[in-house]
């Protein structure tokens, strides 16, 4: 009994030393945090260069990492908010003592609508008169694109610049998933709804090769009109010089055709843009970061008009537990339902842009949101702004919006969904041996939406066709009554069809062309605020570092991001297998290939 009452206390105690420790620990990381995080206002002295670092991957709002940031962890999946970048910018032009905008480019990963939104800012720039000067070692497809819009684009004496075209390249799993005894049951509606190929086929329908020819090609003479306005060369020419394969051209070639102005090492580049601020080339060039210059206090708007903005991005998934088993847990409807009943409720905003990019997902969840936006518009205005793609579910949620706003580039529409239904029976049958018996009170009472002791029948499959055209008459029944348009024309351009925002306009899905600013000018209108008497909030709100903290220890994000970098292309389908057996089966989802940039 001694011993039990000894060995009892013992462990009591270690607990509570072990308490004390972890709490002491996270005193101690708190507070390095809180030094650490440099939020003071940043005085931006006479004749500075404000640097844009256009490299990493570039997501539509990115909040700081306070875990990665104060262990000193090199983030090798760099991330950039649009809104930071494109916040800086404007902020520069209006600040007397930023003379000029410095693009240091690098690899980048990013949509073409999100390009867009930086080359029209940098664009705005200049009609500040102030200059634009663009430097990279190697200018990927997409980072060209923005720095075009500079005064002057520099090299690299031995760089690359690349500028190659759009391609879209499918991965078909049929095959691979038969070797492991796998046969996805698909059920869908419209001929166009290509996200269920990669189950069912080895190459491309006729249909999705149609749409797909469409829209690169919309995105690419986006592209193309664009450099060829800023740089002054022909489209015609621009072609040409793609199908040479700039990348594999020297710098001569890209001086001779307009596509460089001027070529120089890295260690150059200050004395430089010293002869533009009229300085001696030796002198350090005052850079300020887009992060510190959104820091200073210059030029920030506080009014009691109150415009929200709710950033949407990512798959759509009904909870946080289903997004981390797909790798991605961008859209959680069960929260973002929770923060617009909460905004709809605050007299203090006036109006609401949701930002989306998204190919959609759970069609349960999309629906969920759509209700929500529906009853968000009733008391105030609602605008959507589309980024790189608001599709299939994306679109569901914005039918119901006051206004929707979309980039030329953008990718939309969608209107469609699918199921599909994992059949394991031969996996588990006959790959692991195991066998099954069965007794049933009634005809599908061993029905399971994942089947392992048997394959659907001809029966259950009617069934589940059924369910899916339900889902899919519901879907056109949204967007008709939001858009105020007859079923009988949703249907006409729904069947699954991507469309690019320039087409979209014209059949009626989107309102506008242009981005965040036009968005937030139409809420504006629409609440009736005058001269931009307004200040933007943005949701859902950043994270405490101690929510950051918990979250981390509770989940494998990095690990996930460490994957997607290891595996590369067979990054995909290690995470079909991981979500088999938890994905919803019905989505509407739109599954694009990543257009090369």
């Amino acid at each position: 009994m001694k011993s039990f009452i000894k060995y009892t206390f013992s462990t009591i105690v270690g607990v509570l030393i072990a308490g004390i420790i972890m709490v002491a620990g996270l005193v101690v990381v708190g507070t390095a945090m809180a030094l650490s995080d440099d939020t003071a206002p940043v005085e931006v002295k006479d004749d500075s260069v404000l640097r844009l670092r256009l490299s990493g991957e570039i997501v539509e709002k990115q909040d700081a990492d306070a875990i990665s940031g104060m262990l000193g962890i090199s983030d090798m999946t760099q991330r950039q908010g649009l809104n930071d970048i494109v916040g800086a910018i404007e902020k520069a032009a209006r600040n007397e003592n930023i003379k000029g905008l410095y693009i240091e480019a690098g690899m980048l990963q990013a949509d073409y609508a999100t390009l867009q939104e930086i080359r029209k800012a940098v664009i705005e720039f200049r009609k500040s008169r102030k200059w634009v000067v663009a430097f990279a070692d190697e200018y990927t497809q997409g980072a060209y694109y923005v720095c075009s819009a500079a005064d002057k684009v520099l090299l690299n004496p031995q760089g690359m610049l690349d500028l190659h075209g759009i391609s879209s390249k499918p991965m078909f799993l049929k095959d691979l998933l038969a070797k492991v005894g796998v046969k996805m049951t698909v059920v869908k509606v419209g001929k166009f709804k290509s996200a269920t190929e990669q189950y069912t086929e080895e190459q491309m329908s006729e249909a999705n090769r149609e749409q797909t020819t469409r829209y690169i090609s919309n995105i690419w003479n986006v592209v193309l009109q664009d450099i060829s306005k800023s740089r002054r060369i022909s489209i015609d020419s621009l072609n040409i010089f793609a199908d040479e394969m700039t990348s594999l051209q020297g710098a001569g070639y890209l001086k001779q055709h307009r596509l460089i102005d001027k070529t120089l090492y890295q260690n150059e580049v200050e004395a430089y843009l010293n002869t533009l601020l009229k300085k001696d080339k030796d002198e350090k060039v005052e850079m300020v970061g887009c992060a510190a210059l959104n820091r200073s206090t210059i030029e920030s708007i506080v009014s009691d008009n109150k415009i929200a903005v709710y950033y949407c991005e990512g798959s759509i998934v009904q909870n946080q537990e289903s997004g981390m088993v797909m790798g991605d847990a961008g859209i959680v409807s069960k929260k973002m339902v929770k923060d617009l009943d909460k905004i709809a409720k605050d007299d203090d905003i006036k109006a609401v842009v949701i930002r989306v990019n998204s190919g959609g997902g759970d069609a349960f969840a999309s629906e969920e949101i759509w209700n929500s936006v529906v009853k968000l518009k009733a008391r105030k205005p609602v605008v959507i702004s589309m980024g790189g793609m608001a599709a299939s579910g994306a679109y569901y949620l914005s039918a119901g919006a006051s206004w929707i706003v979309a980039q030329p580039t953008t990718l939309t529409g969608s209107i469609g969904i699918f199921g599909c239904f994992p059949d394991m029976s031969n996996l588990m049958q006959q790959k692991l041996g195991i066998k099954y018996d069965n007794v049933k009170t009634n005809k599908h009472a061993d029905f399971s939406i994942l089947q392992t002791a048997r394959p659907f029948n001809a029966e259950e499959e009617a069934y589940l066709q059924a369910y899916i055209n339900r889902g899919y008459e519901l879907f056109c029944k949204r967007v008709a009554d939001g858009r105020k348009i007859s079923i009988g024309q949703v249907k006409q351009i729904a069947e699954g069809r991507v469309w690019t925002g320039a087409d979209a306009l014209r059949i009626k899905l989107v309102d506008e062309i242009g981005g965040m600013p036009e968005a937030l000018k139409k809420a504006a209108t629409m609440a009736k605020i005058k001269d931009e008497d307004y200040e933007t909030v943005a949701y859902p709100k950043a994270k405490t570092w101690m929510e950051q903290l918990t979250e981390t220890a509770g989940t494998d994000d990095e690990l996930d991001q460490q994957l997607r970098l290891t595996l590369g292309a067979f990054y995909e389908p290690f995470v079909l297998v991981r979500q088999l057996q938890h994905q919803s089966p019905v989505q509407a989802r739109c599954e694009i290939v990543q257009i090369a940039n």
